[in-house]
């Protein structure tokens, strides 16, 4: 018999956030390829690394449940990629993880943070609205797609 006390079904698992390092990347790029039909790389996330850019996992116990890449330049960021894995989802856990990375770039000095979204991608942007961030620009083509290119939604939050 378990001395935990059980959850209330559907209650979500508490996550725990901190800076990815590079024992992590092999996790990280199989979360991301299990999630995308276009996923960045474990170089890919390597170099991000490498270049300085801030790396974050969230973790719900032994589980890896997503992860975020995010550039800080002067008093501007950019949110390079954010993810839940598909078994994680639906429990507030991206909004959470959201506001991790609001906070540090907050926390870093950015007033601004600024992100692309697919426009095929409308739960991402339900969730990107919801928290306050703004339509300002789209990028024609940037996104691969089985059908050529893909526009990007360039969107910011003011901190």
């Amino acid at each position: 018999m378990s001395s935990q006390p059980a959850q209330p079904r559907g209650a979500p698992q508490a996550m725990s956030f901190r800076p990815m390092c590079e024992a992590d990347l092999d996790e990280v790029a199989q979360i991301e390829a299990r999630n995308y039909q276009f996923p960045w790389t474990r170089r890919n996330f390597a170099d991000s690394l490498d270049a300085g850019h801030s790396g974050w996992v969230a973790r719900g116990g032994t589980t890896m449940m997503g992860y975020a890449i995010l550039l800080r330049v002067l008093d501007e960021a950019h949110l390079l990629n954010i993810t839940i894995d598909w078994p994680s989802r639906g429990a507030g856990r991206g909004r959470a993880l959201l506001a991790q990375v609001c906070k540090l770039a907050r926390d870093g000095g950015a007033r601004q943070l600024f992100l692309e979204v697919r426009p095929s991608n409308r739960v991402a942007q339900i969730l990107y609205h919801s928290v306050g961030f703004q339509n300002v620009g789209r990028r024609r083509g940037y996104y691969p797609a089985l059908d050529g290119r893909e526009d990007a939604i360039v969107m910011v939050l003011a901190l």
